[in-house]
């Protein structure tokens, strides 16, 4: 009955949820395993700078508000898992190489900082998965549409004055 290494690491890890980052990781050994929980801290005497804290709270916008203003300002956004420089799914990554090879200036948000607005952008969109681009303030849909657009030549068309005005500015 000899395993691999990776067979045994593989069961051992598969049996631990991922911690997230904006909550208090926790561990016990049990039996030779660790095992990782977490909990958002409801400790008084835990000082304010360490609490989970949500970027757009402290702009006094709503959610959904956030989202309009976005997608009304900027002139390519997308909603994406991670952001352009460090994309954290194969869909927003596509996305991301389509929109550079316009050399268009692309507005990012992350989706995975905040629950809420994933919801709130899923809301605005009636579209349920991600990445979400935005052209001019209009829904263009997600990363097979943009790739799709792309070699067909609608996407150098859609912006083309983008780019225009980029260089204008510069």
């Amino acid at each position: 009955m000899a395993r691999s290494l990776s067979q045994m690491m593989l069961k051992r890890f598969a049996a631990y949820p991922l911690a997230r980052s904006s909550a208090i990781t926790s561990r016990s050994i049990h039996q030779g395993e660790v095992r990782y929980s977490t909990s958002v801290p409801s400790d008084p005497d835990t000082h304010e700078d360490f609490r989970p804290t949500s970027k757009l709270e402290s702009s006094g916008l709503s959610l959904e508000n956030i989202v309009e203003q976005d997608v009304k300002e900027n002139p390519v956004m997308i909603y994406m898992k991670g952001v352009p420089d460090l994309p954290r799914c194969g869909f927003s990554s596509l996305a991301v190489r389509v929109l550079k090879e316009y050399n268009a200036p692309i507005s990012a948000r992350n989706i995975l900082e905040d629950p809420e607005l994933k919801n709130a952008v899923k809301a605005f969109s009636h579209w349920p998965t991600f990445p979400q681009i935005f052209i001019n303030g209009e829904f263009i849909g997600g990363s097979d549409i943009i790739l799709n657009m792309h070699q067909s030549g609608e996407l150098k068309e859609k912006l083309k004055t983008i780019v225009n005005n980029q260089g204008k500015e510069e």
